[in-house]
């Protein structure tokens, strides 16, 4: 798919370039999906599980950045930190109101509260319980964003980043959503209109995405949640307020089994007035979504050779000549990838393996590491939109078992996820634009 290289159309009030990883994510989707020769469930799962490497290596990419930049990074902090008003407010704001026009009833409060992914589904679940509708919003805003989020935000970023309205900076602090495959994509596009700030771009959207994922339970828990269940009945009138009252009145008999495991399905639950054969649909749902994101397991011993071995290939072909500091660069990526999942393991993942690799990679690109200049020279070599082609390739490979899922959640959802990744997006930036304009 790098071969292929980027397609710019004209839309009228703006450009919008389709760059390779786009490319890779329908191709993979394609294949995965062709009745010819099925590609089986097994080998999508796998792809899944190789995705998930793919990311802490593109992690570890975006990580390099990080480092050179810090002063930047230090003088935009109180810009960073507003904008997260943006992602907080923008799916309330605007996606909320247009959930309850399209009547999606209170599963509107779990769809449109957060894009934050698997946090979510452990927050509404303990204060709805895991058969609720609002249970059900937040599993629809996960199919919906599994399948459309990275190849949306990508043509969004692009349009938006060719009106030439904002800093580039707030943009990449805009991209930063809370979900690694979309932010990558997202600033990928933006280091690419703005190649003579692409360290400084990429650097805060991986900050900017870390501030989010962090921040986001506590203020999922806090904030989020509560404010989308007051604007919604405020919107609606107050006229589910008893049946989501009764609901968590129920939850609260079931807190702790449902808090044990956000996917098992016919775990006690918040039902309120949900009838029995409504009940057991969203049971079902959350039994097939749990069944499509299991994976296999795949050895490190396996995984690292083909994440590492793609990535050469596709990285050398975007350099358009074979240069060894790519090879180096990938030997370094794989190297802290390894060292991250292994922390990971030794704290019994109460680290995740995501942040020891942006921990670590954003120190030894720092000034800080006494080989900080010779590593971020081998790492810079590698384009990040190559790492990204990689990862949403393997990750259309793995999209052809999600499509059935459409049919339980319903066409509702597309809008909604549309108005509430852009509004997440758009309005992060503005505040961004002006937080920057205000210190300078």
């Amino acid at each position: 798919m790098q071969l292929i290289g980027a397609l710019n159309i004209d839309v009228g009030i703006g450009s919008i370039v389709i760059f390779p990883m786009v490319w890779g994510l329908i191709a993979g989707l394609l294949v995965s999906v062709q009745r010819f020769k099925p590609l089986g469930i097994d080998l999508q799962k796998a792809a899944s599980a190789l995705v998930a490497v793919a990311v802490l290596v593109l992690v570890g990419r975006l990580a390099f950045n990080i480092g050179p930049s810090l002063m930047m990074l230090v003088n935009a902090g109180p810009a960073l930190l507003l904008q997260e008003i943006g992602h907080l407010l923008g799916t309330v704001v605007l996606a909320l109101p247009l959930a309850v026009l399209l009547r999606m009833g209170t599963s509107t409060i779990g769809a449109t509260f957060s894009l934050d992914r698997e946090p979510s589904f452990a927050i509404v679940s303990e204060k709805y319980g895991p058969d609720s509708h609002q249970y059900r919003g937040v599993l629809s805003m996960y199919v919906f964003g599994t399948l459309f989020g990275a190849v949306f935000i990508t043509l969004l970023t692009s349009l938006v980043a060719n009106w030439g309205v904002f800093d580039p900076l707030a943009l990449a602090m805009g991209a930063g959503v809370g979900s690694g495959s979309m932010m990558a994509a997202s600033a990928g596009v933006i280091a690419a209109a703005y190649p003579g700030q692409a360290e400084a771009i990429l650097a805060m959207a991986s900050v900017s995405n870390l501030i989010t994922t962090l921040l986001g339970v506590y203020v999922g828990i806090w904030i989020a949640l509560p404010l989308a269940d007051k604007f919604y009945h405020f919107l609606t009138r107050g006229k589910h307020k008893q049946e989501i009252a009764d609901a968590e009145a129920a939850a609260a008999d079931t807190a702790a089994g449902a808090a044990e495991s956000a996917f098992e399905p016919g775990r006690g639950g918040a039902t309120g007035e949900i009838s029995t054969e409504e009940a057991e649909k969203n049971r079902q749902l959350i039994a097939a979504i749990k069944d499509s994101t299991s994976t296999v397991s795949i050895p490190l011993r396996l995984s690292i050779p083909i994440i590492g071995v793609l990535g050469m290939v596709t990285a050398l072909i975007a350099a358009k000549s074979f240069d060894w500091r790519v090879i180096v660069g990938y030997l370094v990526l794989i190297a802290l990838t390894l060292i991250g999942i292994g922390l990971a393991k030794l704290t019994k993942q109460k680290v995740a393996a995501v942040l020891w690799v942006t921990t670590i990679g954003a120190y030894v690109s720092s000034p800080w590491f006494f080989g900080a200049d010779w590593l971020v020279e081998q790492v810079s070599s590698i384009d990040v939109l190559s790492v990204a082609t990689v990862m949403l390739s393997l990750a259309g490979l793995s999209l052809g078992k999600d499509l059935p899922l459409l049919k339980n959640i319903g066409w509702k959802i597309i809008p909604v996820g549309l108005v509430a990744i852009t509004a997440s997006f758009l309005l992060s930036a503005v505040i961004a634009e002006f937080a920057l304009g205000f210190w300078g």
